[in-house]
């Protein structure tokens, strides 16, 4: 038994595909999908058409007529059948319409895109030639909520360093627009990989949402978690010391030298305070890092008194990182790595620009930050884990 495609055929079904005409696409894809399924159906019986063989499995069964909604048009499909106990279906088809196939993708991804129902419907009806429901529209969202919620509550393991932040996106609430909060952890595990631990929803970043949030993670399983790099946010702080409380934490040193602004009393010194914040977080060790931020201290102590007791009792807890390996200092020294997926999720969700709820809001950033995750998870290692250098003291 031989399969392949007669050259005649082949070079008639280049022609219509190359042609500017949409109908000449979709027959040159008839035929060529007709042709596919006809040798499908060859090597499910193990015999070419009309051939008697010892090793056949069954018979052919003629033709059963459908029309293939698509993009290019209808495509009217011939689907062969087969008889005497032998089960097939063409993989090309799928068993179930093909259309239904591709009406359930698109709508999938019209979701993750934050596109309203009306949207839907209309690029839907382009896409695959017919309308579809409300119902429908539906089902779909409800069978990607189960997939989405599999994937927040999927069990953790080990996780030594965890990175936290919040965004705000605006939800219709009661009739009004609110800022909703988005919590968000990264973890980077004892591969050195990092992926995206969960993420919550609510109408607040009070303490009580956080943590929620975080006592969910080691429901989860999170555990030999080491380090955490985070804002000072009030209710963050006061969740994690009740949920971690024994774990070093890390003070975003880029929000720090943030924060330090509003304490500078002239424009026109911002630049060099700044620097000056720079200069110590940049230092080589914790023991020349504190040295420097004593000099700074003192030095601003009558030029900018607010800001001199600011730094001195803040930019400490910038100075945690120093306990890692000097390999880990440049990534974990800040929470840059989350702002870097806040920055994708704003390009994504500007599409919606407001959500009707919570739940859509929850649906689309959880299908983001899942591609995201997988991304990480299947591509290279963000810190090497076991260096050659020792801790610093």
């Amino acid at each position: 038994m031989t399969n392949h495609i007669d050259s005649e055929l082949l070079s008639t079904v280049l022609q219509l595909l190359t042609t500017d005409c949409s109908s000449g696409f979709a027959e040159g894809l008839r035929l060529l999908v007709n042709e596919a399924m006809v040798q499908e159906r060859s090597a499910v019986l193990q015999a070419n058409p009309y051939e008697r063989c010892e090793g056949r499995l069954g018979r052919a069964n003629g033709f059963k007529p459908k029309i293939l909604a698509s993009r290019v048009g209808p495509i009217r499909l011939s689907i062969p059948q087969v008889r005497d106990g032998v089960e097939f279906y063409p993989s090309a088809l799928e068993k179930g319409a093909r259309s239904e196939k591709a009406l359930l993708l698109a709508l999938t991804e019209m979701y993750v895109q934050g596109v309203s129902t009306r949207k839907v419907t209309k690029i839907v009806e382009e896409l695959c030639g017919h309308s579809v429901s409300s119902t429908q529209v539906s089902a779909c969202a409800a069978k990607l909520d189960v997939e989405l919620t599999g994937w927040r509550e999927r069990p953790l393991g080990s996780c030594p360093y965890m990175i936290l932040d919040a965004r705000y996106e605006k939800v219709r609430h009661g009739g009004q627009l609110q800022d909703c909060a988005v919590l968000i952890a990264i973890g980077i595990g004892p591969d050195g990989k990092r992926s995206i631990l969960g993420v919550s929803v609510a109408l607040s970043e009070a303490e009580v949402h956080w943590r929620s949030f975080l006592t969910s993670l080691q429901a989860r399983g999170l555990h030999g978690l080491s380090f955490i790099v985070s804002d000072a946010h009030s209710g963050l702080s006061a969740a994690r010391t009740a949920v971690f409380p024994s774990v070093p934490w890390q003070r975003c040193q880029f929000h720090l030298q943030q924060n330090a602004q509003a304490y500078v009393p002239r424009n026109d010194m911002r630049q060099s305070v700044a620097a000056d914040i720079r200069s110590i977080f940049n230092s080589h060790d914790l023991a020349s890092a504190q040295a420097r931020l004593k000099t700074l201290v003192d030095a601003y102590s009558k030029s900018a008194p607010k800001l001199s007791a600011w730094m001195e009792e803040n930019i400490p807890q910038g100075f945690t990182v120093f306990s890692l390996p000097a390999a880990h200092h440049r990534r974990m020294r800040t929470s840059n790595a989350i702002e870097r997926v806040n920055q994708e999720l704003k390009r994504r969700t500007r599409v919606a620009s407001l959500f009707p709820n919570e739940a859509s809001l929850l649906r689309l950033i959880s299908a983001l930050l899942c591609e995201i995750s997988e991304e990480w998870l299947t591509g290279k290692i963000y810190l090497n884990m076991n260096p050659t250098d020792l801790p610093h003291s």
